[in-house]
């Protein structure tokens, strides 16, 4: 029997800038993306994407950071939970002093030629890495340097080549992406005085590595639909197919807000994992592994690709009970079953796996027991 090739893939989801807590919203994300690249792993060759250094020289980052020495220069962040340094962003968003590239280009080039990241983000990706250890999910290099391929400069050269930007530096204007000729607007990438935004930044990483992959997943946050239809176009245009994942937000008692203006007390991953500490289904012999399946049957399953549903501490204490529930049931399994057979249902004609309908599939009276293999290799 001729076995078909595997394909290679590449999910480029959108990344969580370490300034804030991870919020409801942001661990929904996160889970996805945990559980698409760990269940298309069995069937593909994946490439899991994700680079803080890539995006730390956004203005929302490095504007933060020059705050931070502006402010609060001697403080020890070692000391400082990620509530504690989340308000200190929320402050600086609110004080709505954006600095010139000027002074923020000192942060910038320690960045790029260093890979310098500041005490408070480092100590937010510390703690985020302990948060990925718990909950069992794969680390795509939170705290490695991964400079992207093309430098602002050259990328900007190569949308030229393909006559997909208008560079208006010269006459002291910024740099457009320029998709009219697809009947979408032009987007600034780049100020008049050289600061570029996560869009620059998601094309300097993107371009040079897309071409090498048979099928290209972005996923990302709904509310940024109008700039991964951007991407989406540029990077269609190298080549191979690129899947878009729109992923809703949650919203809190109802509304969806961004991090930046607070709100996530309580709501945290770190609130949360204390919190499921104290619950019955995360205790006991079953320990981490409910939480890791609750988590994602709650924020998968139950949540789904909308923003419809407000979280709700007592829906995700269910899903750990059903959880522990699972888990029992699978010791009861006939040995371990076909892994990839029982993966491949759930790509429906892209070479990803769908992890909404993957979820899904363990929930509904009269479901066998589930795979422990299966539970092992996607959701523990």
């Amino acid at each position: 029997m001729n076995v078909p090739p595997r394909k290679n893939v590449l999910l480029a989801p959108v990344t969580v800038t370490p300034t804030k807590p991870l919020t409801p919203s942001h661990l929904k994300g996160l889970l996805w993306t945990d559980v698409m690249f760990r269940a298309t792993a069995p069937l593909a060759a994946v490439t899991y994407r994700y680079s803080h250094t890539t995006y730390h020289v956004t203005e929302q980052t490095v504007g933060f950071w020059e705050y931070l020495d502006r402010t609060h220069g001697e403080t020890d962040y070692t000391q400082l939970s990620e509530e504690e340094i989340g308000e200190l962003y929320v402050r600086h968003r609110a004080e709505g002093r954006p600095q010139s590239a000027e002074v923020l280009r000192p942060y910038r080039e320690a960045v790029e030629h260093g890979g310098w990241v500041h005490p408070a983000s480092e100590r937010m990706l510390r703690l985020w890495a302990g948060h990925y250890e718990r909950l069992g999910m794969h680390d795509p290099g939170l705290r490695e340097h991964q400079p992207p391929g093309l430098g602002l400069e050259e990328m900007v050269e190569r949308l030229g080549t393909v006559g997909l930007v208008l560079d208006q530096r010269q006459c002291g204007g910024p740099v457009y992406l320029d998709l009219t000729r697809y009947g979408m607007p032009l987007r600034r990438i780049v100020t008049a005085d050289g600061r570029p935004n996560y869009l620059a930044c998601a094309l300097r990483e993107l371009l040079p590595l897309v071409p090498w992959y048979d099928e290209v997943v972005l996923l990302y946050d709904r509310e940024l639909d109008a700039d991964y239809r951007l991407l989406h176009r540029v990077l269609t245009s190298l080549g191979p197919p690129v899947r878009r994942v729109p992923i809703g937000r949650v919203p809190i008692e109802g509304k969806i807000t961004s991090a930046r203006h607070g709100g996530w007390r309580d709501h945290t991953a770190g609130a949360l994992l204390r919190a499921s500490d104290a619950t019955d289904a995360a205790a006991g012999a079953d320990g981490d592994d409910a939480l890791r399946l609750g988590m994602r049957l709650y924020f998968i399953a139950t949540l789904g690709p909308g923003q419809q549903q407000s979280f709700r501490h007592d829906l995700l204490r269910h899903c750990l009970t059903v959880a522990a529930r699972l888990l029992r049931r699978s010791r009861s399994a006939a040995g371990a079953g076909d892994l990839a057979g029982a993966l491949e249902p759930h790509r429906r004609g892209h070479a990803y796996v769908d992890p909404y309908r993957l979820a899904c599939s363990l929930l509904g009276k009269g479901r066998p027991a589930p795979d422990p293999s299966l539970l092992s290799a996607v959701f523990l």
